[in-house]
């Protein structure tokens, strides 16, 4: 059953209003059904059949995405590798068009409304799981998982993570798709089906039970959102000033509660970028707040090892004993964090040189062991750093690991009053829902935020503006469907992609071969 041909013009248009619309689904508008709309625009729009022509549709849909959902980082680095982004990252939505032009094709697929919108699901699942891997380990950024964080089928995230809730508005807005033209052409019953199976689809998660009550005692939590002086980049070259402003957050918190009644105070990202371990001045006066509060700190600082680079770690400063555990990233961010390919990029951009020293990449799970003596044992924290939250394997491996609660330290200083935290914070809720743990982010200028096992904030801070935080958060050691089943979902779906591409490819030479025997 091939879908109508649209011409070519309204093809084009549909695809960048499909974009758009798809972006609106986003932080900060929000407005998640807008997603739904945008997928059924991109699937309306690819209805001709050739794949050269179905990848510069998805090409426009993904420029029309991405140039908002990631404006952002011409805040951060300018013009030029922003749009270098852009444009790369729409390329993955035109080679979508491409296999999926060529994966309908195959005869069982090409006859079939339901085999269809199955085919297109799986190959976008697929593809966003491409984009999430490579190259340099991909940028998972603009997932549509991502957009579903006040959604009913955020739930969905708990039996098999952001691949099945990708999945399933990928399938909403295809069945849309179907019923609009089912609709429109008066089949009245393959239109009350399509309607049928958004129905079922959005509603069906709410019976998903989402348990948010503590199985192992509660966690004493104080979050410290230090500020820094100015927004930008310069932000970085104000170090002293930045630690500072967190000194004197983690004072502030003795204004909510006693000394000693905190198990751990949280700091961000780049709380501190004067290593405590390397600096006498800056160790003095972490440890001078810590015995103040009564409690440990996990303080984000910078690394700078002999053999070269820097680490982006998180330190346990234990009061009066100083580092007792650490956490260094595991995946820093390509292009923001350390440069590859820089000689070759930088006759295109010198911003490449803003970064001058390469972050290293750590070695260990992001797991850190608290000592509490009011539980009377040790809490893992399952810690990731900054951009490591849109990565699916790394918060999952922290759990797996034995992780109780999540703890995402951010620094968004250099993304000013984009959208770019808020994004952030609705993967912070996914990845709550998806492994079932109480989550707090914690970022140096906001959003920063406690958010329950179900994905629901219990509070939040705005940007630019001193903060703290304090909550007891549910310590959990059940694993979830999606955390047991760990990357099997989308690597099914991988398979399930090759499989069809394959099977629609041999179909596409059939039909070649059929318009050559017919023209001669």
């Amino acid at each position: 059953m091939p879908v109508r041909e649209p011409t070519r013009w309204w093809s084009v248009v549909l695809a960048v209003a499909g974009g758009l619309l798809t972006e609106a689904a986003f932080p900060d508008l929000g407005w998640w059904g807008c997603a739904f709309l945008g997928i059924a625009a991109l699937f309306l729009a690819m209805g001709r059949d050739s794949a050269r022509w179905n990848a510069l549709v998805g090409l426009a849909w993904g420029l029309a995405f991405f140039a908002p959902q990631i404006n952002w980082a011409d805040y951060a680095v300018g013009r030029v590798p922003w749009l270098a982004l852009t444009v790369f990252e729409a390329c993955y939505i035109a080679v979508f068009g491409a296999v999926w032009s060529w994966a309908r094709r195959g005869a069982v697929i090409w006859r079939s409304a339901p085999l269809q919108t199955g085919a297109f699901v799986i190959l976008w699942v697929a593809v966003e799981d491409l984009r999430s891997s490579v190259p340099f380990g991909g940028f998972p950024w603009g997932r549509l998982a991502f957009s579903q964080s006040d959604s009913p089928l955020l739930a969905l995230a708990w039996l098999g993570g952001a691949p099945l809730v990708s999945a399933a508005v990928c399938l909403i807005g295809v069945a849309t798709a179907l019923a609009l033209t089912a609709t429109r052409t008066l089949r009245l019953g393959r239109a009350l089906g399509a309607i049928g199976v958004v129905v079922v689809v959005v509603v069906a998660p709410l019976l998903i039970p989402l348990d948010t009550q503590a199985e192992d005692g509660t966690l004493r939590v104080g979050a410290v959102q230090g500020n820094v002086p100015t927004p930008g980049l310069d932000a970085f070259a104000q170090a002293g000033k930045v630690l500072d402003n967190h000194l004197a957050g983690t004072r502030a918190l003795l204004d909510q509660v006693k000394p000693g009644y905190l198990d751990v105070v949280l700091w961000p990202e780049n709380g501190t970028d004067i290593d405590p371990e390397a600096n006498a001045a800056a160790a003095a006066a972490i440890d001078a707040a810590a015995r103040a509060v009564g409690a440990p700190l996990l303080v984000g600082t910078v690394q700078y090892p002999k053999t070269g680079g820097r680490y982006n770690t998180a330190v346990l400063w234990e009061p009066g004993v100083g580092v007792v555990a650490s956490y260094t990233k595991q995946h820093p961010a390509p292009f923001a964090e350390y440069i590859p390919l820089r000689s070759l990029l930088r006759p295109f951009s010198s911003a490449v040189d803003l970064v001058q020293v390469d972050m290293l990449p750590g070695t260990k799970v992001g797991v850190v062991p608290l000592a509490s003596p009011r539980l009377g044992r040790t809490v893992k924290l399952g810690d990731v750093i900054c951009f490591e939250v849109a990565y699916d394997e790394l918060p999952r491996a922290a759990v797996r690991a034995g992780a109780e609660v999540l703890v995402v330290q951010t620094n968004n200083a250099s993304f000013g009053f984009t959208a770019e935290s808020t994004q952030q914070l609705a993967m912070s809720r996914l990845r709550a829902v998806e492994l079932g743990r109480a989550t707090v982010q914690i970022s140096t200028v906001g959003v920063s935020a406690v958010i329950a096992p179900n994905g629901v904030v219990s509070d939040r801070t705005g940007l630019f503006t001193p903060a703290q935080l304090v909550a007891q958060l549910p310590l959990r050691h059940s694993l979830t469907p999606a955390a047991v089943l760990g990357a099997w979902p989308v690597r099914v779906a991988d398979l399930l992609a090759a499989i069809v591409l394959l099977a629609g490819c041999t179909g596409a030479a059939r039909i070649r071969r059929g318009v050559r025997a017919t023209a001669s």
